[in-house]
This record gives structure tokens, sequence and C-alpha cells, in this order.
């Protein structure tokens, strides 16, 4: 059974079977009509059916499961009844808001988050006491499930909340031993954005005639969200792009996203620096860091997050209208993602990329995917950047002179005016230079865009015939007739790489893609980059560009996969022997890339004694 329509405008939460404890809440939350994937969702889910339900980030998918499930639980029995997993902590700690909003007035009802990076003893603690809701994260719900922790026996209703991005991250065999453990009559709803083959097959072994729910929310949410690029590369002329978006752009809260966790840092730094209000948000800081931003950011404390995908993962702000895709995905899934920050609940939004001659490529496959054209942004100029500097100027003293302040003020201008016998427009002008001293109003003229240049054709490296010298049949500028000229080789890029280790290996299930998958998430770097991958029994070998900053491989030791940390060491940089189970580098084209070897030292030739 599918279902593959939008709600209809007459349906109502009153008119879906739901109890009045969670009406009370919707209606004191300011829910009025369901958005279409909870018309959908919940009239099935209150029947006791499975579902799988594709819909994007922000179309209500908390609201679909929550409120129908929360109606199943029994109170009187402290003990997990529904199971939330979801990718990431941040989306967790999001669904777990949420459900606790929706069962406000549910008197007793105790909702639990669970995920990596917290205290174990907090969770312990809380176990123990007895809730009736879990969400967590994949890893850690395993790690409750090792220890006998968490019991699984008593859960009615299981979710499987963003299963595409679980399989991005490599979580897919964390998952099915998970839905291993629970009891054989349950419930379980699974929502997804895409449908890739190994969700698919989950869903075939472990949901029972599940209703398939389709809506048509990724057209609507891109569609109403106005996308535009800036052709721009290298560091300094982004950020200089940046901050002219930042002083030209109307705006409320917006957020910047970057490869790399020490990006965030460095970009908030330098915004902070040219007097910009700017935080960074990723997944180095502490959970209880992390939170105390996003709340400011809600607050408008400070209006622009730098932050990297899996930081921004389930960050739901109202006031976000720009997203500025600062380095470009290389995933059209994640483009669709970060996008999908802005625009929400009616609002308009706007999504600016940066992206250089070298990736246009990826802007290509980026609109083929949202079946949109991303037109070009022409970046504000020096004269826009002065003339806004000068506005904002204005309207400052404006506000000053209405302030009805200046009496004290004033006399101190007259005597100096006397004194000096000096023009009190002078003095207005020397103050309104001293001002702008540390922003000056005038812009220095600088080429931020890269410049297309026109290709050169054959015929247009030719001289006229009639300079063109004549040329014997000796002569070493005419190739023979009958002998075509040699394509030129196309020079492949070459990557240095050093071999790490990793104390996982084929007895714990690892394959070289689950590998892969945690390497892209965690470190934000391109498959494309990642070399040889040799999976032992108990450990695994594996090439990554040589240079990983020694807080990266730190951070990388307590990533798990599959179950297990990666405790990963650096061996050195010979090159790993290429077996069966081998991944050999790639370009960005697709093609093989070249072997990484070893420059043979230049030997000068000896001089001649003389004779």
């Amino acid at each position: 059974m599918s279902d593959d329509h939008d709600s209809p405008e007459t349906t109502r939460f009153a008119d879906m079977a739901l109890s009045d404890p969670v009406l009370k809440a919707l209606s004191e939350l300011g829910y009025e009509l369901p958005t279409p994937i909870q018309a959908l969702a919940i009239p099935h889910l209150v029947e006791g059916r499975d579902i799988i339900g594709q819909a994007q980030t922000g179309t209500g998918k908390t609201a679909a499961f929550g409120l129908p499930l929360l109606d199943k639980i029994e109170l009187d029995k402290a003990v997990p009844q529904l199971l939330v997993v979801a990718p990431t902590r941040e989306l967790a700690l999001q669904v777990c808001e949420a459900i606790k909003g929706y069962a406000k007035h549910l008197k007793g009802l105790r909702v639990l988050p669970v995920y990596g990076g917290q205290g174990m003893a907090t969770q312990l603690r809380s176990l123990r006491r007895g809730v009736h809701c879990v969400v967590g994260t994949p890893g850690r719900l395993l790690d409750h499930l090792d220890r006998k922790t968490l019991k699984l026996d008593a859960v009615k209703a299981l979710v499987l909340d963003e299963a595409d991005e679980m399989l991005r991250m490599g979580f897919v065999e964390e998952v099915e031993k998970i839905m291993e453990q629970l009891p054989p009559v349950h419930q379980t709803a699974l929502f997804s954005a895409t449908m890739p083959r190994p969700i698919a097959r989950i869903a075939k072994r472990f949901l029972t005639d599940p209703v398939e729910i389709r809506t048509k929310s990724k057209e609507t949410t891109v569609e109403a969200i106005k996308q535009f690029y800036i052709p721009v590369t290298g560091e300094i002329k982004k950020l200089e792009a940046l901050s002219r978006l930042v002083e030209t752009e109307d705006f409320d809260g917006m957020i910047v996203f970057t490869r790399t966790r020490v990006a965030t840092v460095e970009l908030s730094d330098q915004l902070e620096a040219r007097g910009y209000k700017a935080q960074a948000l990723n997944g180095d800081m502490s959970q209880q860091i992390r939170q105390r931003t996003v709340d400011r950011f809600k607050a408008a404390d400070f209006d622009i997050l730098i932050c990297t995908d899996v930081a921004a993962r389930g960050l739901d702000v109202p006031r976000i209208s720009h997203v500025i895709n600062y380095d470009i995905p290389f995933d059209t899934e994640v483009y669709v993602h970060r996008i999908g920050r802005t625009g929400r609940a009616g609002r308009d939004g706007k999504a600016i990329l940066f992206a250089g001659k070298r990736q246009q490529r990826m802007l290509s496959n980026i609109e083929r995917a949202t079946k949109k054209k991303i037109e070009r942004l022409a970046l504000p100029s020096g004269n826009d950047v002065k003339a806004r500097r000068i506005a904002h100027f204005k309207s400052f003293l404006t506000s000053a002179i209405e302030s009805n302040e200046l009496d004290s003020f004033r006399s101190i201008v007259e005597d100096y005016c006397r004194e000096t016998d000096q023009d009190p427009m002078s003095v207005a002008a020397a103050l309104v230079h001293a001002y702008q001293l540390d922003r000056p109003f005038s812009v220095r003229h600088v080429q931020i865009e890269d410049v297309e240049r026109p290709r050169k054709t054959a015929k247009s490296k030719r001289e006229p015939v009639s300079e063109r010298p004549r040329k014997t049949a000796k002569s070493k500028l005419e190739p023979a007739p009958d002998r075509p000229k040699k394509p030129k080789k196309s020079k492949k890029p070459k990557a240095p790489m050093d071999v790490y280790r990793v104390e996982v290996g084929s007895d714990d299930g690892l394959e070289p893609k689950n590998l892969v998958g945690a390497l892209t998430n965690e470190i934000d770097i391109p498959s494309s980059y990642i070399g040889s991958i040799r999976v032992g029994t108990q450990h695994t070998i594996v090439e990554l560009p040589t240079g990983m900053p020694s807080d990266v491989l730190s951070f990388l030791k307590n990533v798990r996969v599959c179950g297990k940390k990666l405790n990963m060491s650096h061996l050195g940089n010979e090159r790993v022997p290429k077996t069966a189970s081998s991944r050999r580098p790639r370009d960005d084209s697709g093609k093989k890339a070249p072997t990484p070897r070893r420059k043979k030292p230049k030997t000068k030739p000896r001089k001649k004694s003389p004779s």
C-alpha cells in the first residue's frame, strides 16, 4: 500500500483519534493544521500499521511519529516502550525535546536521550529509575544493550529517523543488531529522505506489510528557497566575499557551512576580528557548549553560526534566513539538507554557494538533483559596501541626535570652535573620519570572483596566412603529412599518502565501505582522497593524505565503526600492498589516482678531471 499525495486542507489534528492530553499540548504549542507527512502518517500509526515515510528534514516528521506513538505508552509501567534511533546526538536531543513538549500533559512520562559524549553514569541512573521512551544514537544504544543496561523486551514501537543518514555514516549493521533484539510483536516507523538499497533491504526484512508514504516536500522546500552561486575560490577571497555578503545582505540569522571542524573556529575568529558577531559549532565541543551556542543563536545573541554538516544535523532555528555554503559539499543530498535549514514554515529563504571554476561540475550535479537552475549572484562591489556603511552611519547619527542628550557635547564643540577658530563643519568631518578608522567607508577594489578566461582554439593560435613564414620540406616547424600529432597527456593530480592502522577487522564485520563512510562523515574528507584499504581479521590498514593534524588523529581513535573504537595509529608513508580487498584512491573525475611514489634524488654528473 502506498500514499503519495499532499494532505487534504480540511484535515485537523482533532480528527486523527489522538488523546486529549496530546491535543491539549498541540493547542498550547500553536499547532493548527498537520503538515503533509503528519496527515498521511498519523492515521496509519494510530491503527498500529508499520510505515515507510519518505520526507525531507523540516517537514514535521517528529510530530508525525511522536503524537500517535505516545498514546500507546502505558504510564504505570516505567520500562522502555518507545525507542527512537537517530543518526546524531543533535537530532536525538531535538527529537527528545519535541517529544517532551508533546507529552507535557501525560503526567509521569519520562523521556531519556542516549548518545555518545555524555557520561555513561548519568544515563545509567536514569535507566535504573525507569523511563518510558528512549531516543538515542546507534553506537550508544548498542553499548547499553551489550552491557545489559537497556532492555527492549517491552518496546511497543520503534522509529528509525533519517535512515539514509545512518547508512551514510556507516551505522547500518548497528541498526540491524538493535532491531534483532526487539520483541517479535512491535510497530515500526522508518523515515528516510531517500530509499537506497540497504535501507530498502532493512525495511523488507524487519517491517510487516508496511504502508509507504511519500510527500512532495523536497521540491516544495527547494522551490521556496532562492538559490544563487558566486564563482570564488581560495580562503582569502572567500572570506572577503562572505564579509561583503554579511554587510550588504538583509538577514535575520545566517548559517555558514564549512567542511571541517577546524575551519569553523578559524572562520569564526576571522569574522569576529572584522567586527561581526559569529560563533562556531562543531563536534569537538562538549554537548553543553553546543546546546548553549544553539540557544544563544535562537535568542539572537549573535547572528552568524559557522558549523559543519554533522553539527547542524537536527538544527531547527526559524530565524535562519540565509544559508551560505562556504565550502561546496561533495554530495547533492548534503546540499539539500544544508539549504533545508532555511525557508521553513512558509518563510522566505536564501541559499548562496561559493563555487569556483574547478567546481562547476559539482554545481551542475546539484542543479540536476534539485531540478532548479542556480543563478549566478553578482558579488557586492566596494562601492556597494561603502554605500551600506555610510547608510549605517547616518542611521546611527540620526539615533544619536534623537536621543536629546547632546547639550553637554554641543558646548564642547562650540568651545573648541571658538578657541581654535575652526569651522563646525570641519569639526564634524573630523569626527566622522575618526568614527570610520576601524572600518573605513572606502573599500579597496580587489578582484574576488574567478575570471572565466575564454578558451583558446586552434584557429586563434595560427598566424594569418600572409604573415606566415614559408616553410621548406626540411622545416622542423611542420610535421610530416602522414604523421598525426600526438595527443597531449593530461596531468593527473598526485596526492602523497601516509599509512594508518585501525583496530577493527573482518572478524568485527568491517568492510571497506564502512570505514570510508565513517571517515567521510567524521573528518569531512572526500572519499576520493581515501587510498587503499586492506582489511585483516582483527585490524585494517588504510592510506590517507599526508599531513593529518594530531588532534584529528586523536579524535579518530575514539570513533566507533561496527561497534568498536578505531584506535587509529600512524604507521608511516610506505604503500599499502594491493590485495583483493584493497580500494584504490580516485580523483574527482572518477579515474584511478596515480600511486604516490618517492622522487629519486637527482645526481649531479661528475666533473671530468683535467687531462
